[in-house]
C-alpha cells in the first residue's frame, strides 16, 4: 500500500517502498484546478498509485501528468494514466516529447516545454527547467513551483531505506551515501558529472527552494539554496574525480 503525506498545500507524497531494491518510489499530486501527477511511477506500482491518487481526487479531472526524462519509474506507466483520465496530457520537455515520448509512449501529444515556460494549474504556477543531463539523460527537466517555492526534483538527493517522508535535517548526506555505493556496484555513473552540472545545480539553488521533493527518499523542508550548493560540492567529490 502506498503512504499518502501531504508535504506542502494540495501537495501530497505518494510512496511505495520496494524492499528488494531498499528504495522508495515517490510520485507527487498537486490538487488544483487542473490536477497534476509528477512521476507516474513504473507499471507494476500503477495499482497502488492510482488507489492513492484516487484518495485526493476524481481520477477523470487529473489534468497533467509531468516527468524529468524517459525512465521507467519517471513516466513508465503514462499510457495506463492517459487511458484512465481521457482528458490528461502529457508534460515534459520539448527534447523529450520529439524524441521518445510521443512515439513510444503516449496516447495523445505531449505537452512538450521550453525552458523557462510557464504551466498554471490555477492557484499554482509551475516554471519548466530544462536541465540536460541533471539529473540524467539529454531530455531530462524540472518544475518548479513559483507560489509556495517547491523544487520537483526527480532524482536528485536520492536517498536509500525506508525514511521518513519529510525532514528539516541533512539529506545531502544521505545522498552521498548512496552515490559512493553505487560507484561501487553496476549502478556506476547513474548520474553523469559533466559540463553543465555545476551550472545547473547554481541555477536550481539560485531559486532558493523552500521545499526539495525527490523521488527517491524524504522531502527536505528548509534552506534549499544551500541543500543544492551542498549536494553540487558532493557531487564534484564522488562524481567529478577520475
Amino acid at each position: 500500500m502506498a503512504q499518502i503525506t501531504e508535504v506542502a498545500p494540495d501537495l501530497f507524497r505518494i510512496t511505495t517502498f520496494l524492499e528488494p531494491y531498499n528504495l522508495q518510489f515517490s510520485q507527487f499530486l498537486v490538487r488544483d484546478d487542473e490536477p497534476l501527477l509528477f512521476h507516474t511511477g513504473p507499471r507494476v506500482l500503477f495499482p497502488a498509485v492510482k488507489e492513492a491518487v484516487a484518495a485526493l481526487i476524481d481520477l477523470q479531472t487529473l489534468r497533467w501528468i509531468g516527468f524529468s526524462h524517459f525512465e521507467a519509474d519517471e513516466c513508465g506507466s503514462l499510457p495506463e494514466w492517459q487511458e484512465l483520465a481521457r482528458h490528461s496530457t502529457a508534460v515534459c520537455s520539448l527534447v523529450g516529447k520529439l524524441v521518445n515520448v510521443d512515439d513510444c509512449l503516449a496516447i495523445r501529444p505531449a505537452k512538450g516545454m521550453t525552458d523557462g515556460e510557464v504551466l498554471q494549474t490555477g492557484r499554482y504556477r509551475f516554471r519548466f527547467l530544462a536541465t540536460p543531463q541533471v539529473p540524467h539523460c539529454w531530455d531530462a527537466g524540472l518544475l518548479f513551483e513559483e507560489t509556495l517555492r517547491t523544487l520537483l526534483c526527480s532524482d536528485l538527493f536520492h536517498q536509500a531505506g525506508n525514511v521518513e517522508a519529510v525532514t528539516q535535517s541533512d539529506v545531502v548526506g544521505r545522498s552521498r551515501e548512496v552515490l559512493v555505493e553505487y560507484q561501487q556496484s553496476p549502478l556506476a555513473n547513474y548520474l553523469p558529472y559533466g559540463p553543465l552540472t555545476d551550472a545547473t545545480l547554481a541555477r536550481l539553488a539560485a531559486l532558493q527552494p523552500k521545499t526539495v521533493a525527490t523521488m527517491h527518499g524524504s522531502v527536505y523542508t528548509g534552506n534549499g539554496e544551500q541543500a543544492l550548493q551542498d549536494l553540487a560540492a558532493v557531487f564534484r567529490e564522488i562524481l567529478g574525480t577520475p
